[in-house]
């Protein structure tokens, strides 16, 4: 008897390690090599393709494709319909296989929203939070807020998600430092 939940309408391939307390939902497909940490929640129709990397507590919204080379780590959130990317030049004639697959990295409690698009080649940061609709093309840094075509920084967040004023202070009571351009945690 297994420690997790797989909807009747969801396929998972042999190879595949899923942690205890996972969920996946309706009409799902994870593929062979796909590794998936403890208490993830994968909503309708999302695929997992081969050897995909995802850590503890991961949230998959509906429509969501996690392409091989991407990796998702510890409490990453993917809003609905949102999409990553492998291939940079793809042809349908001409086809790479897995060795031309450029790697994405999103980072620990980082969220994407509702149909942003996450090219391949690039790395979500620590708590980042990329807006719904943006298009990232470029590396984002820890807590930074992204958003718009080509998505662009517009401001920072707190690891709870608030955007943070210009005093780096949270209501939660986190406080942060800017210094070389990155933003840190301060230790109270």
């Amino acid at each position: 008897m297994s420690n997790f939940y797989v909807h009747e309408s969801s396929y998972i391939d042999e190879g595949v390690q899923v942690g205890e307390g996972t969920k996946i939902w309706h009409f799902c497909h994870i593929q062979k090599g796909a590794n998936i940490g403890k208490f993830c929640s994968f909503g309708q129709n999302v695929n997992v393709s081969n050897n995909v990397i995802i850590g503890d507590y991961v949230k998959v919204q509906n429509n969501v494709s996690i392409y091989e080379g991407v990796e998702l780590e510890e409490g990453v959130f993917c809003g609905p319909s949102m999409v990553f990317t492998n291939d940079l030049t793809p042809r349908a004639r001409y086809p790479k296989g897995n060795a031309g697959y450029k790697k994405t990295l999103v980072k620990a409690g980082a969220s994407i929203g509702a149909n942003a698009t996450i090219v391949c080649g690039n790395t979500i940061g620590y708590c980042a939070m990329i807006a719904a609709g943006a298009v990232v093309t470029k590396d984002v840094p820890d807590y930074a807020l992204f958003a718009g075509i080509p998505a662009k920084q517009i401001g920072w967040v707190c690891e709870c998600g608030e955007v943070l004023k210009e005093d780096f202070r949270c209501k939660c009571n986190r406080h942060y430092m800017l210094k070389d351009g990155n933003l840190t945690l301060i230790e109270e």
